[in-house]
């Protein structure tokens, strides 16, 4: 199997450009002739999330407020990486102070991964913190509702098949986490 792309781009229109999100409708076509299109993508900047655990064995969590669920959701602290970040390490501790106000002693990378690649181009970046505590206000972004939780890790895992983690890319880092510091066997 090579790793050409199988389609070849056709023609790409961009359709919303701002701050947030950019949005086109590619036109596409396969080994085969048949023509896709549109195929919309979104084109976002990579996002990064942080597994914090403190030494008393909580997890740092933020519910936030998530106008398109309309809904309150439970889940990682983290945020978009800005033009220029090219360490996740550094967006997310960044990310745990102003929306948590907590610091850790220890930081490393877990992995990366495609948020969803039928349709979006970008990636999150998921870190491991350790000695998690607080360290100062927290600083939230203008259009940011944010409430921290500290949980227990043996609740949050308890309530992971109960839909607890609001975002399904979270459940799936903090259980790497969890596993890179010896918690759980994956």
């Amino acid at each position: 199997m090579t790793d050409a792309p199988p389609w070849t781009l056709l023609q790409s229109t961009p359709l919303i450009r701002d701050r947030w999100i950019s949005l086109r409708a590619d036109s596409l076509r396969k080994p085969d002739g048949v023509e896709l299109s549109p195929w919309y993508v979104l084109e976002y900047p990579d996002w990064a999330a942080v597994v914090a655990l403190t030494d008393d064995d909580r997890l740092v969590l933020v519910r936030q407020w998530r106008h398109a669920a309309q809904a309150w959701c439970l889940e990682l602290p983290g945020g978009v990486m800005d033009p220029g970040d090219t360490d996740p390490v550094a967006t997310c501790r960044r990310e745990l102070r102003e929306e948590t106000g907590h610091d850790a002693r220890e930081w490393r990378s877990l992995y990366a991964a495609f948020p969803n690649p039928a349709i979006q181009n970008n990636r999150i970046h998921f870190v491991l913190a350790q000695g998690a505590a607080p360290a100062g206000a927290v600083a939230h972004d203008e259009g940011e509702t944010i409430r921290v939780e500290c949980l227990p890790v043996a609740e949050v895992l308890a309530g992971l098949g109960n839909g607890l983690l609001h975002q399904a890319m979270h459940a799936g880092a903090l259980l790497a986490g969890l596993a890179a510091v010896g918690r759980i066997r994956l």
